[in-house]
């Protein structure tokens, strides 16, 4: 248990969340939904909430309430690499990965200059933040941006591509 009302009075148990859990209205209000501050990745799991009134008769069952909570993060900053060696005519591979996120961000590459140009499968792996560049030109050279992104946010890293 991590909060009770008993008898007229609220008690938090010594947990990770005790200074962060509550009551979200006085009991009295009959409203008995809790708050969770400076939510944590750890919060994410499965909460349930009984209600025993004294001297009530309903059903063993209908006094129990269950919630599955998922706490989303945003993507830490990635890294971006290039692996390969840029000359013409060769192959090259950008990479894009962050060490955090939930879900697990995806990845979008773009070249920013000299000329945008957005990518797409089979050269653009969005799972695996991968960019495969092949056959090099010297127009290729730019900047090239990946943008990892889930549903809490997005950041980006960049790799200029020199041939």
């Amino acid at each position: 248990q991590i909060l009770t009302y008993l008898d007229g009075r609220v008690k938090v148990e010594e947990t990770e969340l005790k200074p962060r859990v509550g009551f979200l209205h006085p009991i009295l209000t009959h409203n008995i939904s809790v708050f969770i501050n400076a939510t944590q990745e750890s919060d994410s799991g499965q909460y349930m909430c009984t209600v025993n009134v004294v001297d009530d008769v309903t059903n063993t069952g209908k006094n129990v309430g269950v919630i599955n909570l998922t706490v989303l993060v945003p993507p830490a900053v990635p890294t971006c690499q290039l692996h390969g060696t840029a000359t013409v005519g060769g192959n090259v591979t950008l990479t894009c990965t962050s060490k955090k996120g939930k879900p697990s961000p995806m990845y979008q590459w773009q070249r920013t200059a000299p000329t945008q140009q957005f990518f797409f499968s089979p050269i653009h792996d969005q799972t695996k933040g991968t960019l495969k560049l092949t056959n090099l030109s010297l127009d290729m050279s730019g900047l090239y941006v990946c943008v990892a992104e889930n549903w809490a946010g997005s950041t980006e890293c960049s790799v200029i591509l020199e041939v």
